[in-house]
Parts: C-alpha cells; sequence; structure tokens
C-alpha cells in the first residue's frame, strides 16, 4: 500500500477478545472512520425496518422454525395478519454486504464483524485481523462489561461462537476462525488489549 491510498482494515473477533474496544481505539489512532453502528443504522434504512431489528439479527442466521414462519408469511393461500415481513437472512447480508462495499470504496475504515474480511477480500488495500482470546479472559470481560455472572457470560460466548460460525460458514463457506484466511491473528488474551492496537498499527505501515 501507498502511504497516501485509502486502506480498510476489517476486524473479525471472538466475543469478549476486545474486538470493538480495539477497533475503536485504532480508528481513533489511525483518524479513519470507524463502521459498526453506522451499518446497522445504513441497513435499517435500507430494509425499512428499525435499527433494534437489524442489530437483534447481526452475524446470526434464521432458526429453522423462524425461517418456516416467514416462508408462511409470503405464501399466498395461507392468512396472516399484514404486517412488514423481516428480512431474509440472504437480504440481510446483501444489505451490510452493498454498505461495507461502499465504505471501504469511498473512505479509509476500520470496519467490524459481519464477515469483512471476506466480503473485502479482493480490495486492493484491505488489512483483516482476526482477535482472539482464552475462554476465562473473554468471561471476565464479559462479566464486567454486562455485569452479569460467570455463568451468563459462559453462556453468551458460547451461543456467540456458535452463531458467528454458522452465520460464517452459510455465506462464505469457510469457518471463521481459520486463521489462515486473515492477513494477522493476535490472541488479546497474551498480549493484552491496548498492545493489540499498537501492534494492528506497526503491521499497518509494513503493508503500506
Amino acid at each position: 500500500m501507498k502511504d497516501t491510498a485509502p486502506f480498510v482494515i476489517t476486524i473479525s473477533r471472538e466475543l469478549g477478545s476486545g474486538g470493538a474496544y480495539i477497533g475503536r481505539q485504532l480508528a481513533k489512532k489511525l483518524d479513519v472512520f470507524y463502521a459498526d453502528r453506522e451499518i446497522i443504522g445504513q441497513a435499517a434504512r435500507e430494509l425499512s425496518v428499525l435499527q433494534e431489528d437489524v442489530a437483534a439479527r447481526e452475524e446470526k442466521i434464521l432458526s429453522f422454525w423462524q425461517s418456516l414462519i416467514q416462508s408462511f408469511a409470503a405464501a399466498p393461500d395461507v392468512y396472516v395478519p399484514p404486517q412488514i415481513a423481516p428480512p431474509t437472512d440472504q437480504e440481510l447480508f446483501q444489505a451490510e454486504s452493498e454498505i461495507i462495499t461502499r465504505i471501504a470504496r469511498e473512505r479509509s475504515a476500520v470496519i467490524i464483524g459481519r464477515c469483512g474480511a471476506y466480503i473485502l477480500r479482493t480490495h486492493p488495500h484491505h488489512l483483516s485481523v482476526f482477535l482472539h482470546a482464552n475462554v476465562d479472559f473473554r468471561t471476565e470481560r464479559i462479566r464486567k462489561l454486562y455485569k452479569v455472572s460467570v455463568e451468563a457470560a459462559q453462556k453468551m460466548i458460547a451461543e456467540s461462537d456458535q452463531a458467528r460460525a454458522a452465520y460464517n460458514s452459510k455465506f462464505t463457506g469457510r469457518y471463521w476462525t481459520d486463521a489462515r484466511q486473515y492477513n494477522l491473528a493476535l490472541d488479546t488474551s497474551e498480549i493484552g488489549i491496548d498492545k493489540t492496537v499498537e501492534l494492528i498499527g506497526q503491521y499497518l505501515t509494513f503493508r503500506r
């Protein structure tokens, strides 16, 4: 990469590894756009749904029963009360993919999750990062952030890992924790949150 060329960093992360915080600090350090909630807002507007509805569906796929109910709602011979049908998994993924691609085309940015590493895999100035950490570290961060018990934190982590694995597999055909698909994979429980920000910034200078 050239110093003057727009660049994009995508951060894929395990829940509790500090991905969102690291992304915000990295964007601030590099003075570039931080794309997380903004993607939710744009997707909600484009799909004509509430932001909280998009947020609740992010990086998750509908269950079998949810999909079945949704298909019935679209069937002409089955009566359901008039309502705005929620977007399908494919519609949500497509909307967010277009938003992510547009952001990466228009400005330098740090983009969090949503299969961004895969969506921007052919982008010429793209650094893909995967953040992971040991379970104890993740549990403690989640426990403190959400003020929940250890058991509740562990349940949140297990459910998040399962949901993200299924979502990534469905739309990328890849296993999301496979480090080979990223430029950089870091264990935040080993090097710490703040040093991870520094290390990504240093690595970027090698690529530019």
